[in-house]
């Protein structure tokens, strides 16, 4: 079983990147394979609308979402973490996400299947500063697209607000113990 998890946050140890870790633990207590994609440091353009994918379904761009792309292929499921940044998702996670407008083109224009495995899992995490709820439910909407475009099965979310301080989820046991419940879920 491979989990990989996909950190849209700008920092490390941040609250969103301490509930995807706590995720990630959770299925390796259920001997999962994990791996965590942490967007920031990596080389990514935007998806730049050039037609280059029409014909194929491959993104033409030459830069390290060509390995992102791999790795959630082979993927058994797979974990979206971001803050809430104005109301939605990073920027981060935002341009990845649009770089798999690729993989709609195939699997919706051209009618070819991406090698995405089956019956794929998918979860995601937010945290914010706000109090406001309504804020996930925007993020939420762009996730379930994504996931419907990787065949993952929206199989989970845990939402948390209020944590104005970085590492201020440390201090909520419930919430972690939550995170790690949902990572085994992932495996059974």
């Amino acid at each position: 079983m491979r989990v990989v998890g996909i950190s849209g946050s700008p920092r490390r140890g941040g609250n969103t990147d301490i509930l995807l870790d706590k995720v990630l633990e959770g299925a390796r207590s259920k001997d999962a394979i994990t791996e965590k994609i942490f967007l920031n440091r990596l080389d990514y353009r935007p998806c730049q609308e050039c037609g280059g994918c029409d014909r194929t379904g491959a993104c033409i761009l030459p830069d390290d979402m060509r390995s992102v792309y791999k790795k959630i292929e082979k993927a058994d499921s797979v974990v979206v973490a971001s803050p809430i940044f104005f109301t939605s998702l990073t920027a981060q996670l935002k341009m990845m996400i649009d770089r798999f407008q690729c993989r709609w083109i195939a699997k919706y224009v051209l009618g070819n299947e991406p090698q995405f495995k089956k019956n794929k899992k998918g979860i995601f995490l937010s945290a914010a500063a706000s109090g406001k709820k309504e804020f996930f439910s925007r993020a939420r909407k762009i996730v379930r697209a994504f996931f419907v475009t990787i065949d993952a099965e929206y199989a989970g979310e845990l939402f948390c607000h209020g944590l104005e301080k970085k590492g201020a989820v440390k201090k909520k046991r419930m919430i972690l113990a939550r995170a790690f419940r949902l990572g085994k879920s992932l495996v059974s």
